[in-house]
């Protein structure tokens, strides 16, 4: 690590329950405010205490999106995390671990490995043991060059109990060891850090929601949190309700009172939700669904990640009815998508759904607001005041004027049943083919507006004729490897309706197609093949963990190594499809 803390990774291990996330949090923020660039993956089970966890905090000069396998320094805080991780190490990593809970010396894998005497410093400084993590965060931050002031600074920011205590048991850490690498701050401000949960939070809010309504499911928890910590702030309404079924029925009440509402959750939710989407398609009524894919069936994996469900969210519901899926990529496309569906879902009466998964809304990422687009969508259409009021008013564009109670003027009644104009129940089949038609109808100009903006991105070089294709979390560690392989990157954001013309310009020339999906059976593939596109070639990964750089990159270079194309549902050849 010496001489190249501009681009390094550290791991810092121990107990679920132990305050491990915490920790990696802090050591991302004192990294940051050097100038540096930071990404942070987390891991850890599905239990409350016990088992391991652990986080990866790597940092760059340039922006990052994605873990590597190998890290430079490993914070142990128990035996597990010397026995998990030292494949990650290299000849000249570093360990420094909790000489009082830790066996290092007599198969140490590395060549310094420097043991803290944290249980003694504890008993000293009469600490809890919960400041075992402050401890050895003062350890590294002097390994690597950190001046003391900065620690401080961060610690008292992040730190909201026993503060004092807190510093000193971190100094003590500090003035335990050496600098074996110096860094000092890049002539440049720090970018604030955000998790995705967090950017998607702030982009809703931003789309003009009144109302956040969720029930607790990972990986989209932390939005209910984050919200409800700040719902003062932009006089938000912030619900718990008992279920998810109450979830959905609840904000389709905020939307017909004009409220713009959102809701969290993950596929097993979901599942509870469907008759409450069908019900915002058939009743025209806004909503936006963000939907944190995890591992399935059923509870599956409930705390890693997976790109599994994107049939789901395009198809789920009885009927036919339009919807916006987007699938953002990183903090800024999180929270740029997240206000747009806010709006499209206003303006076109229909629900929307941000599809994401763990990776992308528990993944830590330099945020730059600078850098996202500016957002600017009309406004949906309101009632003109002339009597008799239409809830269902056929258009030219199959969205009808708004009223919403309690105008005395407007007798404004939604109907989960088939109706006309007025919102009326009926069976009649002029009628219900004229009301099917206006909601479809909508599709058409919701794919004109959405063309306003950049709904496929490529990167790398434009000119090659191998394209490496994403979607979702995907987009950071394949621009990264795509970079060093000198190949190209293209990424559809929007999913539905899905922007084909622009698909097929951004594909052009390709004479391979490499998709990487963290399903086992390809979905991307399989929603492609609608449109009548091809991939040649698959890169799947579905053990619940995302790819790191260095992972991608070796698979990446297997499979152009290859002659022949893989059948997606023959024996996966090593390298290629195996999870």
């Amino acid at each position: 690590m010496r001489g190249r803390v501009e681009n390094f990774s550290i791991l810092i291990g121990g107990k679920a329950g132990f305050g491990i996330d915490k920790s990696g949090s802090i050591i991302a923020y004192i990294i940051n405010r050097l100038g540096y660039r930071v990404y942070v993956y987390r891991d850890y089970p599905s239990i409350i205490r016990g088992g391991h966890t652990f986080s990866i905090i790597r940092s760059s000069s340039d922006r990052i999106y994605s873990h590597r396998n190998s890290v430079d320094c490993l914070l142990a805080l128990n035996q597990d995390t010397i026995n998990f991780h030292k494949s990650r190490l290299k000849s000249n990593s570093i360990i420094i671990y909790d000489a009082d809970a830790v066996r290092c010396e007599e198969t140490c894998p590395v060549k310094d490995a420097i043991g803290i005497p944290i249980a003694k410093i504890l008993k000293e400084e009469g600490a809890p043991e919960i400041m075992r993590n402050t401890c050895i965060i003062g350890s590294l931050s002097k390994i690597i060059g950190v001046e003391w002031i900065v620690v401080e600074q961060v610690l008292k920011k992040e730190i909201t109990k026993e503060i004092d205590l807190n510093l000193a048991v971190a100094r003590r850490g500090y003035d335990q060891v050496n600098t074996l690498s110096f860094s000092k701050s890049l002539d440049r401000n720090p970018l604030p850090l955000l998790t995705g949960n967090e950017a998607i939070g702030l982009g809703l809010i931003r789309g003009g929601i009144k109302a956040y309504i969720s029930y607790p499911m990972t990986p989209t928890s932390p939005i209910l949190h984050f919200l409800a910590g700040i719902a003062d702030d932009f006089s938000l309404k912030v619900i718990h309700p008992e279920s998810e079924i109450a979830v959905i029925l609840m904000a389709l009440g905020f939307s017909y009172c004009g409220m713009s509402a959102a809701v969290g959750t993950s596929g097993g939710g979901f599942c509870l939700m469907t008759e409450g989407l069908s019900f915002s398609g058939m009743a025209e009524l806004p909503v936006t669904i963000v939907l944190g894919q995890r591992p399935g069936p059923s509870t599956g994996l409930p705390t890693y990640t997976s790109q599994t469900d994107l049939p789901f969210a395009l198809y789920a519901g009885q009927g036919e009815f339009p919807r916006l899926v987007v699938a953002p990529g990183d903090a800024e496309e999180s929270y740029f998508w997240s206000a747009v569906s806010v709006e499209m879902s206003r303006k076109f009466q229909i629900p929307s759904i941000i599809l994401v998964d763990k990776t992308v809304c528990e993944g830590t990422y330099n945020f730059d607001i600078n850098s996202i687009d500016e957002i600017n969508l009309e406004p949906a259409p309101l009632w003109d005041g002339k009597k008799p009021y239409k809830r269902y008013a056929v258009t030219k564009t199959g969205v009808s004027p708004l009223a919403f109670v309690p105008d005395k003027d407007a007798v404004i009644k939604v109907n989960s049943y088939e109706h006309d104009e007025y919102g009326i129940t009926t069976e009649d089949p002029v009628m219900t083919v004229q009301m099917q038609n206006k909601r479809l109808r909508k599709e058409k100009f919701l794919m004109k507006e959405a063309a306003r903006y950049e709904t496929v991105k490529s990167y790398g070089n434009k000119d090659s004729s191998i394209i490496l294709l994403c979607w979702g979390s995907n987009k950071g560690v394949c621009v990264e490897a795509a970079e060093k392989l000198n190949i190209k990157v293209v990424q559809p954001i929007l999913l539905s309706p899905f922007p084909i013309d622009e698909f097929k310009d951004a594909i052009k020339g390709a004479e391979m197609i490499i998709s990487v999906e963290n399903s086992a059976t390809g979905r991307l593939r399989e929603h492609l093949g609608r449109y009548g596109i091809n991939i040649d070639k698959e890169i799947l990964k579905y053990d619940g963990r995302p790819f790191s750089v260095d992972e991608l990159e070796d698979r990446i270079i297997a499979v152009q190594n290859s002659a022949i194309a893989p059948s997606p549902f023959s024996s996966p050849p090593k390298g290629e499809r195996a999870g």
